[in-house]
């Protein structure tokens, strides 16, 4: 029995959706707080990833965002070292 092109779209096309939802919500092992000091402002944000250096890398590029502006801020922003850096998990 072969397939459709239609019903072959539909398999692949769930599996992705399956593979996205377990990516979303599956826990996180570890949440980092991490607080920067660029261009002139200050700002702290949170993020989970797998282990701390994923998210505490994570969580510095979301407190880069706002103090940021180009490409080349948003580089050298998420690689000055933190004022502070708490992680749990």
């Amino acid at each position: 029995m072969r397939l459709s092109r239609t019903a072959v779209f539909w398999i692949v096309a769930a599996a992705f959706v399956a593979f996205l939802a377990y990516t979303t919500l599956k826990p996180q092992a570890v949440t980092c707080e991490v607080c920067v000091d660029f261009g002139g402002g200050s700002r702290c944000a949170k993020a989970s990833g797998p282990d701390q250096a994923a998210a505490a890398e994570t969580a510095q590029t979301a407190a880069c965002g706002p103090l940021a502006r180009g490409m080349d801020e948003t580089i050298a922003c998420g690689r000055i070292r933190p004022t502070s850096v708490n992680c749990e998990g």
